[in-house]
């Protein structure tokens, strides 16, 4: 796993080989920024952008936007040993002053008041979980999105999460067996 553009393009990202976590894919990560950067679908940038990477394992997604010139990455993960990577690329890159790691169930950050409102949201939640679109709801009912904004979700090709009656669907691509959702809160 790699940056693979940015300030810290090339640099390799340490990474956790276990079965509770699924690093997103080089190349579907290359296309998700290649569709943010071109798509007239999307008027978000992600220079200065504040991002909110939700189930975000070792934050290969917030580190990719980090070294863009995002302004500042939250990451959100329960499993310790993920989140002891996530720390080990930021202390490696010098990015830590501009992020905030979590290591906490999201409904459990997400009751409390979060201050801040983000741009760039991108869920991936385990394939077999049901329970992101309750996520979506409430950052939907707690606005803590700004005016613009999108959400990313990555999830596996067959599921079927009904995310229209939360979501403004934008468009949806498929690469093997990922498909990545691209949506706004309406």
């Amino acid at each position: 796993m790699r940056i693979i553009s940015g300030f810290l393009k090339g640099k390799s990202i340490n990474f956790l080989k276990n079965l509770n976590t699924r690093p997103l894919k080089d190349s579907v990560k290359e296309n998700i920024f290649n569709i943010l950067k071109h798509s007239n679908l999307i008027n978000v940038k992600i220079e200065n952008s504040n991002i909110l990477d939700l189930y975000s394992g070792i934050g290969s997604f917030g580190l990719e936007c980090l070294s863009r010139g995002a302004k500042k990455a939250t990451f959100i993960e329960q499993d310790k040993n993920a989140v002891s990577i996530l720390r080990e690329n930021l202390i490696k890159f010098s990015i830590i002053s501009k992020s905030l790691v979590i290591n906490n169930k999201i409904e459990n950050i997400l009751k409390e008041n979060l201050n801040e409102k983000f741009n760039i949201f991108f869920f991936d939640p385990p394939f077999a979980d049901k329970k992101f679109v309750e996520i979506i709801d409430i950052i939907k009912r707690k606005k803590i999105y700004k005016t613009k904004h999108i959400v990313i979700i990555h999830r596996e090709c067959k599921t079927d999460d009904n995310l229209e009656n939360f979501l403004n669907l934008i468009f949806t691509k498929s690469y093997g067996r990922s498909k990545i959702i691209f949506g706004s809160f309406n």
